[in-house]
Parts: structure tokens; C-alpha cells; sequence
């Protein structure tokens, strides 16, 4: 276990100096590594990183890695970056990730993003079999409508002066 955390606090030391200079193509091959803490720093790096060329690469995280935890925090960060390109990654694993952890994530993250497009697919995840991920896509909903309602506001106040 010593040796694991000695190499993880070395390469994140590298990490850190790559970081510096935004070396993308370096965290995208971390994403493979064989240590998934690496794996999630180099998810959550390359959101930081931004743009849209980002989402690719963190959706087959979240489609593919073989760790709930991973694939939750790809879903987190997706969120975060409130791009429509990642509503349909979202959706997929909001509706057919394996875990209840991945699945209630993906729900909260489109709620975050706050798209009208998200609804439908939130919908559909009222019917989950686990209550955390129905109890999910009722916040996802509720975040959606809020978001709504406000922009509808802002519109309404834009053309009366307010």
C-alpha cells in the first residue's frame, strides 16, 4: 500500500507540472491508467482544462470505466460544465449505467445543466427502481423548471423595463 501512494504522490507531482503547461493530450492518457484515483484526477483536470473537445473523452469515462466511483465523478464533471453536448452522455448513464451511485449522478448533473431537452430523459428515471435515483430526477425536474420559470422572468423584465 506505501509503494501504491508513493507512486500515486510522484505522478501526481508530474501531473501538477503537465497541469501547468495544459498538456490535454497527457491527462486524455491518464484516463486509461491502472489507478483509479489517477483516472478521476485526470477526468476532473481536463474539465477544469475546459471546452467543448473535452467531452468526448470524459463521456467514454463515464460509458466505460470500470470504476462506479470514476464513472460518478465523469458524470459530476459533465455537470459542471454545462454544455448541451453533455446531455446525451448524461442521459445514457442517468437511464443504463449498472450503479445506482453513476445513475442518481448523471440525473443531478442534467438538472445542473438545466436544459429543457434533459426532461424527457428525467422523466423516464422517475421509474428507476432505486428510490435515490427517482429522488434525483425529481431535483433534476425541479432544478429544469426553476431554470425556466427564471429565464421567462429575466425575458418578462427585459420587455417592461424592470
Amino acid at each position: 500500500m506505501q509503494a501504491v501512494t508513493q507512486n500515486r504522490l510522484d505522478l501526481f507531482a508530474e501531473m501538477e507540472a503537465k497541469y501547468e503547461k495544459k498538456d490535454t493530450a497527457y491527462f486524455v492518457n491518464l484516463l486509461t491508467h491502472p489507478d483509479f484515483v489517477i483516472r478521476t484526477r485526470a477526468t476532473c483536470i481536463l474539465v477544469d482544462f475546459g471546452g467543448e473537445d473535452k467531452v468526448p473523452h470524459v463521456a467514454r469515462v463515464l460509458k466505460n470505466d470500470t470504476n462506479e466511483l470514476v464513472r460518478h465523478e465523469a458524470a459530476f464533471s459533465l455537470g459542471q460544465m454545462c454544455l448541451s453536448s453533455c446531455i446525451p452522455p448524461l442521459a445514457d448513464a442517468t437511464l443504463n449505467d449498472p450503479s445506482l451511485f453513476v445513475r442518481h449522478e448523471a440525473a443531478i448533473a442534467l438538472g445542473v445543466i438545466g436544459s429543457k431537452d434533459a426532461k424527457a430523459i428525467l422523466e423516464k428515471a422517475l421509474n428507476d427502481p432505486e428510490t435515490p435515483v427517482v429522488e434525483s430526477a425529481v431535483v433534476a425536474l425541479s432544478n429544469i423548471e426553476f431554470m425556466e420559470k427564471l429565464s421567462k422572468n429575466e425575458k418578462f423584465a427585459k420587455l417592461t423595463g424592470g
